[in-house]
């Protein structure tokens, strides 16, 4: 057993995964309790399907072991791996300590991938489940039972409704583009939500649970122990999975399962950083633009020495978590590369560290960007003032057509626009000033034919085009149908909230 600290003293490292940032439920799944009770309940599923299929266990083992769950000896189980070099007959031997009766048959025929290989199975479908359906693994408990990731994509939908038809300036290379909507933007953001839900949901139910197959997944010990009767082994991984709660196992697998597996859950939870990154990135700069910000308490210090600040810390922090998020899948692309054969142990000690990383680093950047999509604060007078500033030059060609329409030239009153529009650059770049340009077209005589439609033509919400209506025909077709499954679990947990 690798040497290590004493976790919970100061004067030892603690991954700020677990300490600071991670919920005290998802990292209680990742605990060694949880762990190594998960290992000992996979050996009850085993006994209990053996004793079914006729091997020789008596139901006071299988009591024996049900009434230990539980009473794990970590101590002990730790001077075993010490001494025995080897995590999992360790805790064989600390289980049989504690189930003398049942110890002769504790791991019967199987090998350590039948534990390690199908715990990592069940934590990341239940831990995909809080994300995108009901529940942790092996938690009722209400506050953890609401799908993280619907619930964002639920609290920026309503954001988004309510700000359907709000003008806001577009910006392509962060540069004055065309005018949109505050809630067709968040929309952008949404659909990748979505995107996200979906991929983890198809992932969620594709996984398969390794079942039991032996040390090379040929399944030969098992065919021993049943003297030959390929359907008693047949049946004995078909019930071993079925107590698990997975619908499918693996038919061919080595002495694991194909590490391709933890390429697809962790490449799903790395396409969720990267839509968490952009998303707070746009929260970031739009705070800089004092257009919006993300929730900021009222005793909040946002800077040891500037104290008028208020920094998107939330965001920021998302956008750092995510990052690493987003790195953590090259982890499973070379474990899944270098596997020689059947199996090698050079992937053990990394999928120890990057599977709970990628669930933890997940599960803070949701419940994090859940605290920023409940407390969104926008400036309309602020994004009005920087429409002021731009929308001049962007309804040139419509004030062109509106003069051509009155009698007027399209090429003298192009020219005419030219000489004010640089003019008016001129005030904005070199003077610091304010875009004068309808100030200018309002005072030339030239344009006066079409001086009473100025206001009309530079109303902001003629040049959103259909924005508002993409907004509601999205949140119809697209978010709300598939949002709909949680609504009732979301309305418990609201009520609870109460």
């Amino acid at each position: 057993m690798a040497a290590g600290g004493d976790h919970g003293s100061p004067d030892s490292y603690r991954s700020p995964l677990a300490s600071r940032y991670a919920s005290p439920e998802m990292c209680f799944v990742f605990s060694d309790r949880y762990k190594f009770r998960t290992w000992r309940q996979l050996w009850l599923w085993l006994a209990e399907a053996e004793q079914t299929l006729g091997l020789p266990i008596t139901d006071e083992q299988i009591q024996e072991m049900k009434s230990n769950l539980e009473n794990i000896d970590f101590k002990m189980a730790a001077e075993e791996e010490k001494r025995l070099r080897h995590d999992v007959m360790a805790h064989v031997h600390t289980f049989g300590h504690c189930c003398p009766k049942a110890a002769g048959i504790i791991h019967l025929g199987a090998t350590s991938c039948y534990v390690g290989d199908n715990t990592s199975l069940i934590l990341s479908r239940g831990v995909i489940k809080a994300y995108c359906n009901l529940r942790l693994p092996g938690s009722d408990s209400s506050p953890v039972s609401v799908s993280q990731l619907a619930r964002v994509i639920t609290r920026l939908a309503d954001f988004a409704k309510e700000r359907a038809s709000l003008p806001t300036l577009g910006f392509t290379h962060f540069q004055p583009a065309q005018l949109t909507t505050v809630g067709k933007r968040c929309c952008l953001w949404i659909q990748d939500l979505c995107m996200d839900l979906q991929n983890l949901k198809r992932v969620r139910d594709d996984l398969r649970f390794r079942g039991v197959k032996g040390t090379t997944g040929t399944q030969a010990s098992f065919l021993q122990l049943f003297e030959g009767d390929d359907h008693k082994v047949e049946q004995l991984d078909k019930m071993v999975t079925e107590k698990a709660g997975f619908k499918r196992a693996f038919i061919i697998t080595g002495q694991t399962y194909t590490r391709k597996v933890d390429i697809e859950v962790l490449s799903v939870l790395a396409s969720l950083g990267a839509s968490v990154h952009k998303i707070c990135t746009d929260i970031r700069l739009l705070a800089n633009l004092k257009e919006m910000e993300e929730p900021f308490e009222k005793q909040q210090i946002g800077s040891s020495a500037m104290p008028y600040k208020r920094n998107p810390m939330r965001s920021e922090r998302c956008c750092s978590l995510a990052r690493h998020l987003m790195t953590l899948v090259m982890d499973p692309l070379q474990t899944a590369s270098v596997q020689w054969f059947e199996r090698t142990l050079d992937d053990s000690a990394n999928r120890r560290i990057c599977l709970a990383e990628a669930f933890l680093t997940a599960d803070t950047i949701l419940n994090t960007l859940q605290n920023i999509s409940e407390g969104l604060v926008v400036y309309p007078k602020v994004i009005e003032r920087r429409i002021r500033q731009e929308l001049p030059f962007m309804a040139t060609e419509n004030i062109i057509m509106a003069m051509v329409k009155a009698g007027g030239s399209r090429q003298d009153c192009h020219e005419k626009i030219r000489v004010l529009s640089q003019q008016a650059a001129s005030v904005v770049k070199q003077e610091g000033g304010d875009n004068d340009l309808i100030e200018r077209i309002q005072v030339d005589a030239y344009f006066s034919p079409i001086h009473s439609q100025l206001d009309h033509l530079l109303d902001p919400s003629s040049f959103t085009g259909r924005a508002s209506q993409q907004v509601q025909r999205f949140l119809e077709e697209e978010v709300y149908p598939l949002l709909k499954p949680y609504e009732s679990v979301m309305k418990v947990k609201a009520e609870l909230c109460l």
